[in-house]
């Protein structure tokens, strides 16, 4: 039976991040496991070592007022000290120099926005590129070899406890591996099992709020005065129908859009968007999303997600693409109609279709009232051309109750990332990866001394 000090299950930033801050102690030893491929031999956007990030666009918030939870349990200036920290890594390992989002233009924009009735959340962000993610994650994936074993196509299937104590995990080929510590960063992909591991082990949830809507594809031409300065519009809007928080999320200037498969036991097609450093498209895209913070009894948010994603997936296919113009007539667009339009979209594969038997009335009805006021803000974004494909959904898992170092009620068993609720970007899990391992690190110094 092989023994460890430290298992990590999940390489994606959360993971890695864990990995390279434990990596710098000569003592313990660490297992990395990750249920899909290498980098190099990866074949599904969101499942691998890299994780989701390691095809996404690429985009580093450096502010923890987005992206997750971290403030919340280091406090604001900790997690700030820490960003700057994590920031510096990437830069190492090959982020790019630039940052978007400063200067004396933001301050124009957020003026506009507010009379347009949308707030702007500008923060400073890098963008490597759908491109360079790779290379930059394989630099992390050589240093960490030299110091941790790192398996891939090996999945985590449960955490085991024998007599109230953490043991170590058991792989989905019955293996099982002992370790006193097991840091638990499964991805978005993987917050279904860690809920019901979690469950499982009698863990307290709190249940996060599921974001679902369409991605949004438009000319560059629409959004470059707001992209060139801020790279990515974080903009929030609440509707005047129900109150509901709206906004933005992965922007992609000159990008396309692409259709992503979840994992797990209870797979669906869902959308998302990226864009190159190196290379453009005519279009910009970019996610428009209804918050929705359930209550008791309802607990499944996971699953009323993919329960709206299924119904597109029934009614296309796979990815569903309308124009706004043929949804706010009541008519499906037909691939004359989109081959008519002004806008062609980069996802072909997408199939002509009626979003309204999708989306909750509710939803459409905040969505709309957000596009016309952001054609305040940027002509033409509620144009009759712009295509909406759906749908997108932002799965959030139910966040098990933590210590300010990401341990749960199970001592020795850390949750951290966006699989864990507690992260919804590259920085903030790159982030909790750090506190998790420095947690572990004090505590095997504390035995030592």
């Amino acid at each position: 039976m092989s023994k460890y000090d430290v298992i990590i299950i999940g390489g994606g930033p959360a993971g890695l991040f864990a990995a390279l801050e434990l990596a710098r102690s000569s003592t313990l030893n660490v297992l990395l496991l990750e249920k899909g491929k290498d980098i190099d031999e990866r074949s599904n956007i969101v499942s691998g070592l890299g994780g989701a990030g390691a095809f996404s666009d690429g985009k580093l918030t450096l502010s923890s007022k987005a992206g997750g939870h971290l403030a919340e349990y280091v406090g604001e200036a900790a997690a700030e000290k820490l960003i700057v920290q994590v920031d510096r890594i990437w830069l190492d390992f090959g982020a790019p120099d630039k940052v978007y989002g400063l200067g004396d233009a933001v301050a124009g924009i957020e003026r506009r926005a507010s009379l347009a009735g949308l707030r702007l959340v500008a923060l400073p962000v890098r963008h490597l590129g759908t491109e360079r993610c790779p290379a930059v994650l394989r630099g992390i994936r050589e240093r960490l070899k030299e110091r941790i074993e790192i398996r891939t196509s090996t999945a985590a299937k449960n955490i085991v406890v024998r007599d109230g104590k953490l043991t170590g995990v058991e792989t989905s080929d019955g293996e099982v591996i002992e370790a006193g510590n097991v840091i638990a960063a499964p991805g978005r992909e993987g917050a279904d099992w860690l809920l019901k591991q979690a469950r499982g082990l009698g863990l307290s949830l709190a249940t996060n709020p599921v974001d679902v809507g369409v991605r949004v594809e438009l000319p560059n031409a629409v959004m470059d005065e707001l992209t060139s300065v801020l790279y990515e519009a974080k903009l929030e809007y609440l509707s005047k129908s129900f109150d509901d928080r709206i906004r933005t999320f992965c922007m992609c200037p000159q990008g396309t859009v692409v259709r992503e498969t979840t994992g797990g036991d209870d797979p669906v097609v869902t959308v998302n968007g990226q864009s190159f450093a190196s290379h453009d498209s005519p279009n910009t895209n970019f996610a428009l999303l209804v918050s929705t913070q359930f209550t008791e009894p309802f607990k499944e948010p996971i699953a009323y997600g993919k329960y709206i994603a299924r119904l597109a997936n029934i009614l296309s296919g796979g990815v569903l693409v309308q124009r706004l113009g043929d949804l706010k007539k009541g008519r499906r667009s037909t691939p004359e109609r989109i081959d008519r339009g002004l806008v062609l979209p980069t996802l072909e594969s997408a199939t002509p279709g009626d979003l309204s038997f999708v989306l909750p009335y509710r939803h459409l009805t905040g969505l709309f009232e957000m596009l016309e006021a952001m054609d305040k803000l940027s002509p033409g974004v509620a144009s009759d051309h712009t295509l909406l494909y759906g749908v997108e959904v932002k799965f959030y898992s139910s966040r098990p109750k933590l210590s300010a170092g990401f341990e749960t009620e199970l001592p020795g068993l850390f949750a951290i990332g966006d699989g864990a609720g507690v992260s919804r970007g590259l920085v903030q899990a790159s982030a909790c990866g750090v506190v998790a391992a420095r947690e572990i690190l004090k505590r095997n110094d504390d035995r030592k001394s």
